[in-house]
């Protein structure tokens, strides 16, 4: 597979991720650890029915319990600390700490082997970020946070980071793992929804359909796209161009209804398109 191929499926994630949103409101009432434990687990499923028309479970016997250990906790552990800090802090900085993650892919990336980070990769994830937090900032939100929530947003995104970008060190571990990285996710999902939460199921057409949405698509392929891209793909760009889900998550309410247009929108796709324009070209320049 070339590098431009596998960056290319790697922006599908992107784009899947930009209906996360849509879907999640869509999904309520659910609680956030149940919903985790059924889109996970529709994606483990998706991820079993690939593999069993593919390579064969044989490919999973070989991968190391480490590696299974160390997606597992990437997936749950972002996903718990994202929840946590949202319930402690519901405030746009949270938001707006915890989509630091991009910025710190792009930084960490340069201390991966083969990989050169160049001024304008920095510059760029700059530029862009700039940009996402005005998307995040103008969406509003509580006047005080707790503190312990908005660190938590950071080590949420600190984390998702360093699952990223050491993903890319575990290049010969097929993609097929994902699957038992979901499934596990999605137990330790339901142990933490039985511990936590009340248990409330999806409502009408609309509610189920979402659910299933989310798992086929953000919070099921997605995983499984973004494991290409960030072992086989460009990870500065890719990093770079996650900063574009918010800007399209966004629009994607604008489009449903949800969220009224305005310019701040317009200044932030500027901002996000120019950002990632900046990366693709020092990309180029590096290839």
């Amino acid at each position: 597979m070339t590098r431009s191929r596998a960056t290319a499926i790697g922006f599908t994630a992107i784009l899947m991720w930009a209906l996360l949103a849509l879907f999640t409101i869509g999904s309520a009432p659910v609680p956030p650890f149940l919903l985790n434990a059924i889109c996970f687990g529709i994606g483990g499923g998706i991820g079993l029915v690939w593999t069993l028309t593919g390579a064969g479970f044989g490919i999973l016997r070989g991968v190391s319990w480490k590696v299974y250990a160390f997606g597992t906790l990437g997936l749950f552990g972002y996903h718990f600390l994202y929840f946590t800090a949202f319930r402690l802090a519901p405030t746009a900085e949270t938001g707006l700490i915890a989509y630091l993650w991009p910025l710190f892919i792009v930084l960490l990336s340069g201390l991966l082997p083969g990989e050169r980070l160049g001024a304008a990769h920095i510059l760029g994830a700059l530029i862009a970020f700039a940009g996402a937090a005005l998307i995040v900032l103008a969406r509003g939100g509580a006047a005080e946070g707790s503190s312990l929530g908005l660190g938590l947003a950071f080590l949420c995104a600190v984390t998702w980071a360093g699952y990223s970008v050491l993903s890319r060190r575990l290049g010969e571990v097929p993609t097929e793992s994902v699957t038992v990285f979901c499934l596990a996710t999605a137990a330790l999902s339901v142990v933490a929804h039985l511990a936590l939460e009340q248990t409330q199921w999806p409502q009408g057409v609309i509610g189920w359909g979402s659910v299933l949405a989310l798992g086929v698509g953000p919070v099921g392929a997605a995983f499984f796209t973004w494991d290409i891209g960030m072992k086989k793909g460009d990870i500065q760009l890719l990093g770079v161009a996650s900063y574009a889900a918010p800007l399209l998550s966004t629009l994607a309410l604008v489009v449903a209804g949800i969220t009224p247009a305005s310019p701040i929108i317009l200044l932030a796709a500027v901002l996000i398109t120019a950002g990632a324009a900046l990366a693709a070209r020092a990309s180029a320049r590096k290839a």
